[in-house]
């Protein structure tokens, strides 16, 4: 049995057709918003970050994996307070993490993510104990906390916005 092409089926397959071009547009246009946002923040951060690329990341994973714990609403047995008793990062209990564990994580070389723990240290940004576990300072969350909230994060909202209203159209 043969099948005739009616002129419905044609119209019914151009219409297939041009909406799925209009989809492609249309997440084209999602996507360039995304890496214009993308490039642009990457660009704040590397000039933050002594344009040094692997600090934001490597301080990024350990602020990630210390306070991760606190975000599940579990409850989190090892203090991060110091030998003295004294908080760390202004939260007294913080998953702790070690050079190890980072390098694992980001797939960096260990000595490379040592050097660079080393330089976020020198700066203020990560406390490290004498057991080598470490955890992000209450400088780095008050200095990069307050940088997501006042400019980052409202920005990547209104992104998200402009995303939503064109897969609308």
């Amino acid at each position: 049995m043969t099948t005739t092409n009616t002129p419905a089926r044609r119209t019914d397959g151009n219409q297939d057709e041009q909406s799925r071009a209009e989809a492609q547009r249309i997440f084209r246009a999602v996507a360039l918003l995304l890496a214009r946002y993308e490039v642009r923040n990457l660009k704040r951060i590397f000039d933050e970050f002594e344009r040094d690329i692997l600090l934001p990341i490597l301080l990024g994973e350990i602020a990630l994996h210390n306070l991760g714990e606190l975000e599940n609403g579990r409850e989190v047995k090892e203090s991060a307070a110091n030998e003295d008793g004294v908080e760390l990062c202004g939260v007294r209990d913080l998953r702790p993490c070690n050079a190890y564990s980072i390098a694992a994580a980001t797939g960096l070389p260990r000595e490379t993510v040592r050097r660079k723990i080393a330089r976020l240290t020198e700066l203020g940004w990560i406390n490290r104990r004498r057991n080598g576990h470490l955890y992000i300072s209450s400088d780095a969350l008050a200095k990069f906390g307050e940088v997501l909230f006042s400019r980052e994060l409202p920005e990547l909202l209104a992104i998200a916005d402009r995303a939503r209203r064109l897969m609308r159209q």
